[in-house]
């Protein structure tokens, strides 16, 4: 439990707040804000609500209750993606069904699998438009097509590249949420 100060304190930081700040925002004393940051005590219930209210957490996160970190899992969940060479689709259920048996058992895996999905969904979503597009432009014949080949060949290129970026990078431990996020359907 020493941990919850280090990362509020972590957050704090992030979200660019003195401690001065986050107590005037959370109605909480800045001492017991230094105490937590300095692990001098712990934030009971309604305290730890506050803090993380104005800090856009969640309790659990802060808490990590029976989570352990495991960036090896976490490089697997990013290369999980690319089963979509093999699989249609495989890029959203192969990463669904990792995400959803271990998010509560491991650091990170909720929000970065969140973030994962949410980006997926959205390139299968573009790249289907961009077939479909392509396909139409050719069989009507419009002048579209080469253009909409292309954007195909890229989404594809780019589906294979991030996730093997984001994989590297995870597994040198910087655990996050990297891809871009539009919509947000998976939270």
């Amino acid at each position: 439990m020493n941990e919850i100060g280090k990362k509020i304190k972590e957050i704090r930081k992030k979200k660019g707040l003195s401690q001065e700040e986050l107590a005037d925002s959370a109605k909480v004393n800045l001492r017991t804000i230094q105490r937590i940051e300095n692990n001098e005590s712990e934030p009971r219930g309604r305290t730890l609500n506050l803090i993380c209210d104005v800090l856009d957490s969640n309790v659990e996160d802060i808490l990590d209750y029976g989570k352990q970190p495991n960036t090896s899992y976490l490089t697997i969940f990013h290369l999980s993606v690319l089963v979509f060479l093999a699989i249609p689709v495989g890029n959203i259920i192969i990463p669904l069904i990792l995400w959803m048996n271990k998010k509560d058992k491991i650091v990170g895996l909720k929000d970065i699998g969140a973030n994962l999905l949410n980006y997926q969904i959205l390139w299968s979503i573009i790249t289907f438009l961009c077939i479909t597009g392509f396909t139409l432009s050719k069989i009507m014949h419009y002048g579209y097509y080469p253009i909409l080949l292309y954007m195909f060949i890229g989404l594809y290129a780019l589906n294979i590249i991030l996730p093997v970026i984001f994989a590297i990078k995870t597994s040198k431990g910087k655990v996050a949420k990297m891809y871009p996020t539009v919509i947000k359907l998976v939270k």
